[in-house]
């Protein structure tokens, strides 16, 4: 915090004991807001206000990331030690390499956190402020002390924000206090020793609106919040998925092996009374082939590059590790509106008690729905385009916004030449029928709400059934023109129902099949009642779906629930508090699960699910809880996007497998010859140079073509399965190793240079090659390699072959060799490639009948 900031926090620390006015003054704003110039300044002052959330590293920062490893660190100080003892060509050599490394690890991760950070930029979050007297949308995070914001149903609360108008205004406050249930909240002033979970004229970053509006002044941001000072650990790195936690686990396991076989190796050469700087560095050299120094920086460019790919699928991914979520989503839970139907809710017909076509009844529900500024809704817009009655004569006295307990939205009106006012409602059926004691007549009688109300629910049962979703009117006139709160709600007449139509989209039916194709069924989760549900997924190709109602779900037991949650395809009239119940259900009974939400109440269901999906027009609390934003609210654009996140996922276990086959196997075949020679098989500096020759190809590999069979169904990281690969492709490696080994050294009678000359060359295009048999479990012929792979691989083996014959070749410790040992060469690779194709169809055949579909 800097001190302008400390100085302002300090003039208002009791925010909610202080009168608006003084805060105002404090912080040198007033009711037109700031001017543009002084907020850019406060923001140059203050900093952003996300508490650190995605907060990248600078260049440098991660540049110096490159070299922290321990291994890294020990080669540079015994290079640093070899250069003190005189071996000055040596140690530059390996520093030079050690260098190289870094910095082609630096250009990797810099180049995914720019394309990410560009991605982020296209959903970015907003705010509405008032700056120079105008209400403007900015970044959440460019919000500062002295703003005034506009805040109403859905929106993020920006910062700890003093309440100034609010007009029943409820703040879900969950994420800092812990209460389950949304908070009134209104201007006031309270007294100073009132207790954070009773401060009703505060609103505080981190919390969300469920209901209402509220202009508010803006007093804290960042860490300087409530939020901020309990929420240590959002400045901290977000909870791993299941993909980083495999992928650290696997590279502890590599940097085990490579700490305790840097110890036995270079206890032993000292033992064999090799040059004790030689051996040291020879060993640590050997860490440095086993530790998978570039899976980071693969990772990141592998992960960023299928986010670009998915961008152009209008599938933006906000959290990159979630893309092997997405690809191992086995179950996706969407509501149904925009997704399954065309999202463009239409008034098919306004009806009397009778079911009949009733101007009046529309009258009413234009009222209500022209006038109220609380919640913007499709049901609302659809009412106001489909006719424009004069209602020039009415004025607005109040609101009583929707929410989603009482699932109502009221609006109290009076005509100029009027005396009195009326209540008009509109909201679900049941809840209308609630607070109405009496039911209107086509011919403007009215009865006991008794006598009608089974013509009512017989119209809406056989509207429902046909797809329709219907909602219930009701007003009540009152004497006076005053305000009303809730309590208002009472004593209504039912008047009539509102007929709405939102029809299945044509590609609904393909986009399902697709899904189940590619192993992921859909469950529809939705608000509607089961009739409504029930005809839309007959509709979208759910022939006879299994339905749970909210009302079932409520009394049923957790471990029933998980049960019947497996087999259901419909959750229906189901309760906002009910969708994380459903989703942690699922988890428990074994699926990934992805949610598409984009409502205010689905914020939870998406912090719950395995991959939170929401869309750009979503709430900002939606937005804010998913993983994964689509610019189209359209599953169709959600099965590529999947797609593209399983070939993701494919290409960045290629490394992982590549890393533990050659690379692996060559470096233990190393360890072990260093015991039975009587000279290091290759010097350090060797070594460093072919794991770095080897890597090379590998970091092409986020462009790499990904089999079609590979996306075809969910896959999930399984460090067992790694392992068993490890084992077996690295046994097959150090075979050709020891074959390699007996041909040089019996054959071909090699000296000490010709023989490292020669490993080197079989070590180098050995790997670089078996790259391409690990890439698939095709075989190697039928899976034509990604461009740039296959370029990246014939330049290393090239460079390679050249190496021996450069005029610097004697400072790597490298010498010409005959024809003969090329050929010689040549033939135990190709015997490798053979053999290790070989050995992958028995390893994935053995592997398939355990149902694995991890790699």
């Amino acid at each position: 915090m800097t001190q302008g900031q400390e100085n302002r926090s300090a003039r208002s620390t009791a925010l909610w004991a202080r009168p608006a006015q003084t805060l105002l003054h404090n912080l040198e704003t007033g009711a037109t807001g700031l001017p543009e110039p002084e907020a850019a300044r406060r923001l140059e002052e203050y900093g952003e206000s996300g508490l650190g959330r995605g907060r990248r590293d600078g260049a440098g920062r991660l540049l110096l990331s490159q070299f922290a490893s321990p291994i890294v660190l020990i080669l540079i100080f015994a290079a640093g030690l070899s250069f003190f003892l005189g071996n000055v060509v040596d140690a530059g050599i390996v520093l030079a390499i050690v260098l190289a490394s870094g910095l082609l690890g630096f250009w990797q991760e810099k180049g995914a956190a720019d394309a990410v950070e560009k991605l982020l930029a296209v959903v970015r979050i907003t705010a509405t402020v008032i700056r120079d007297g105008k209400e403007v949308e900015v970044p959440i995070e460019s919000v500062v002390p002295g703003d005034v914001v506009r805040l109403s149903a859905g929106d993020s609360v920006p910062g700890d924000c003093r309440i100034l108008e609010s007009n029943d205004l409820h703040a879900d406050e969950a994420t800092l206090t812990g209460e389950t249930y949304p908070v009134e909240k209104t201007a006031g002033t309270l007294p100073e020793d009132t207790p954070l979970n009773r401060r009703t004229n505060t609103l505080f970053m981190g919390t969300h609106i469920v209901s209402g509006t509220a202009t508010a002044l803006v007093v804290k941001t960042g860490a300087a919040t409530e939020f901020g000072k309990v929420s240590a650990s959002l400045a901290a790195r977000t909870p791993e998925t299941a993909f980083e936690v495999g992928l650290r686990r696997f590279g502890y396991l590599l940097a085990r092996v490579g700490l305790i076989m840097t110890l036995l190796i270079f206890a032993a050469n000292v033992f064999l009374q090799r040059p004790v700087v030689d051996s040291f560095l020879f060993s640590v050299a050997l860490a440095v082939g086993l530790t998978p120094q570039l899976l980071p920086a693969i990772t990141s460019i592998t992960l960023a590059r299928g986010a670009r790919r998915m961008a152009r699928e209008k599938v933006i991914v906000r959290r990159v590790s979630s893309i092997e979520n997405l690809g191992g989503m086995d179950v996706l839970c969407s509501d149904k509106t925009g997704t399954l139907t065309e999202g463009r809710v239409r008034l098919r017909s306004a009806l009397d008690t009778e079911g009949d076509e009733s101007a009046a009844v529309f009258f009413d529900a234009y009222l209500n729905a022209a006038l109220e500024t609380g919640y913007a809704s499709p049901i609302d817009e659809a009412i106001r385009s489909h006719d424009q009655p004069d209602i020039s004569g009415y004025e607005k006295l109040d609101e009583v916004p929707y929410d989603f307990v009482r699932k109502r939205l009221s609006v109290l009106v009076a005509h100029k030449n009027r005396e009195g006012s009326v209540l008009v409602t509109k909201g679900a059926l049941e809840n209308v029928l609630a607070v109405c004691t009496r039911a209107r007549r086509p011919e403007g009688t009215t009865v006991p709400v008794s006598e009608a109300e089974a013509g009512i629910r017989d119209h809406f049962a056989d509207l429902s059934g046909h797809g329709f979703r219907v909602l219930g009117v009701a007003r009540r006139e009152l004497t006076s023109k005053t305000s009303v709160g809730r309590e208002g709600e009472a004593e209504m007449t039912f008047v009539g129902l509102l007929v709405f139509s939102d029809p299945p989209k044509e590609s609904a039916v393909g986009t399902v099949e697709r899904l189940r194709d590619l192993g992921c069924s859909l469950k529809m989760i939705t608000g509607d009642n089961r009739l409504v549900a029930a005809s839309v997924a007959r509709e979208v190709g759910l022939k006879e779906p299994a339905i749970l109602t909210g009302g079932d779900i409520q009394r049923m037991s957790e471990p029933a629930l998980v049960s019947r949650a497996v087999a259901t395809e419909v959750f229906a009239e189901v309760e906002p508090n009910q969708k994380e119940r459903i989703i942690l259900a699922l988890k428990k009974g074994g699926a990934a699960v992805g949610y598409l939400g984009d409502g205010i109440n689905d914020a939870p269901a998406l912090h719950a699910a395995d991959v939170g999906l929401s869309v750009d027009s979503a709430a900002d609390v939606a937005k804010e809880a998913a993983d994964i934003v689509l610019l189209e609210k359209d599953l169709g654009v959600l099965v590529r996007g999947a797609e593209e996140g399983r070939a993701t996922f494919a290409n960045t276990l290629k490394y992982v497998f590549m890393a533990t086959s050659a690379n692996f196997g060559n470096m233990f075949s190393m360890a072990g010859a260093s015991l039975f020679l009587p000279f290091l098989p290759l010097l350090p500096t060797q070594v460093l140079l072919t794991n770095f020759l080897t890597d090379l190809p590998e970091t092409t590999i986020a462009t790499d073509a990904v089999d079609r069979e590979l996306v075809e169904r969910p896959r999930r990281w399984d460090i067992g399965f790694v392992k068993n690969f490890m084992l077996v492709f690295g046994a097959v490696s150090s075979v050709f190793d020891y074959l390699t080994f007996g041909v040089l050294l019996l054959l071909l009678r090699a000296g000490m240079v010709e023989f490292r000359t020669g490993w080197f060359l079989e070590s180098v295009v050995s790997a670089c090659l078996i790259v391409l048999v690990v890439r698939t479990r095709r075989p190697f012929f039928r899976s034509r390699p990604g461009r740039y792979l296959t370029l990246a691989t014939i330049a290393v083996v090239l460079l390679t072959l050249l190496l021996p014959y450069a005029p610097f070749a004697g400072v790597l410790g490298l010498a010409p060799v005959p024809p003969v040992f090329l050929l010689a060469l040549g033939a135990i690779v190709a015997a490798y490639v053979l053999t290790a194709e070989v050995a992958k169809r028995v390893f994935y055949g053995r592997a398939e009948p355990q149902g694995r579909s991890e790699g």
